[in-house]
């Protein structure tokens, strides 16, 4: 059966959790990018996707620092809106839907940018990096989910009356 379209107010609340999630993997990222001697660097294939972008448009991209903070606002935005999916569907099995969107995620996160000409190294240097990729973008995906269960537990309590107030 086909479900009717989410209202834009439910729209607009998913995005809240998308951005949690996004929010962890990019936190994770980061931290990891200091700390492991081979980490995936998402944030490199960011850098490369937006010059790339940047320059299609005509436009001349940021070098350095300026490049790298622009990166991860664009990817907290574009992860955010991805993982808000899972604060979309029926509110039963959110931590499925936040599981295989992450896995979904971090498959493609590996797979996909030789194809688009960004490189083979940042997701794919070694077998670990290419499983920390998945394994992250999985986390992504569940603390999504997380805070999709929150909201959905915080609704219900507003929506269930309580005792009375005296």
């Amino acid at each position: 059966m086909i479900e009717p379209p989410a209202p834009p107010r439910i729209v607009f609340r998913a995005l809240g959790p998308g951005l949690h999630g996004a929010a962890a993997l990019t936190l994770v990222h980061e931290s990891a990018r200091r700390v492991l001697k081979h980490p995936p660097r998402m944030d490199v294939l960011g850098m490369r996707s937006l010059e790339k972008g940047i320059r299609f448009f005509g436009g001349e991209p940021a070098k350095g620092r300026r490049l790298h903070r622009q990166t991860l606002v664009g990817d907290l935005l574009s992860n955010g809106l991805f993982f808000s999916l899972v604060a979309l569907g029926r509110p039963r099995r959110p931590y499925l839907r936040g599981a295989m969107l992450g896995l979904l995620a971090g498959l493609g996160a590996v797979v996909l940018p030789p194809k688009l000409g960004l490189g083979r190294k940042p997701s794919q240097a070694r077998p670990s990096t290419s499983l920390l990729t998945v394994a992250w973008y999985t986390l992504g995906g569940l603390a999504a989910a997380r805070a999709t269960r929150k909201l959905v537990a915080r609704r219900q309590a507003e929506l269930t009356p309580g005792p009375p107030l005296h």
